[in-house]
């Protein structure tokens, strides 16, 4: 039975503490990214939440200031993008991103200032789940007619 057991004990590690459970980098007011992706502590997000968040300042010159991320849910990936405080200088872009260490690059700009997610996500009527359901069944319509006509 020891035997058994040594030869569980990787699975029983590396099991998830909830079904869903992902992990993202966490920190808060890291001085850049290296350092916050190598200090992040290596543990899964609380289950309430669904989705990695980096905040990223950087001063007038795009020198990043302080990097901050964690596991949010739905309501804190709502406002993405980038904003320009005129006040003291910095611009501050925040990202969220859904899956398993997603979150490891900074968002510089709005390009990279985004909400990415794996997901569909619901309205109240149904409208938004239809409308990315066909703009993804199109844009894999599209890409297959493209690739072929390029054999």
């Amino acid at each position: 039975i020891q035997g058994i057991m040594v030869c569980l004990s990787p699975l029983v590690s590396t099991a998830t503490p909830h079904p869903g459970g992902f992990k993202c980098f966490t920190c808060k007011d890291a001085p850049d990214n290296y350092e916050c992706n190598r200090w992040a502590p290596d543990v899964y997000c609380p289950r309430e939440t669904r989705y990695c968040y980096t905040l990223h300042v950087m001063d007038i010159q795009g020198n990043t200031v302080s990097v901050t991320k964690r596991c949010v849910a739905l309501d804190h990936c709502l406002s993405t993008g980038c904003t320009q405080d005129n006040h003291e200088g910095y611009k501050v872009c925040t990202a969220c991103c859904e899956g398993n260490i997603c979150n490891m690059q900074l968002p510089r700009n709005k390009t990279d200032a985004i909400f990415s997610t794996t997901s569909l996500l619901h309205s109240s009527n149904g409208l938004l789940t239809h409308y990315w359901l066909l703009t993804g069944c199109l844009s894999s319509t599209v890409i297959s007619v493209m690739l072929s006509n390029s054999l």
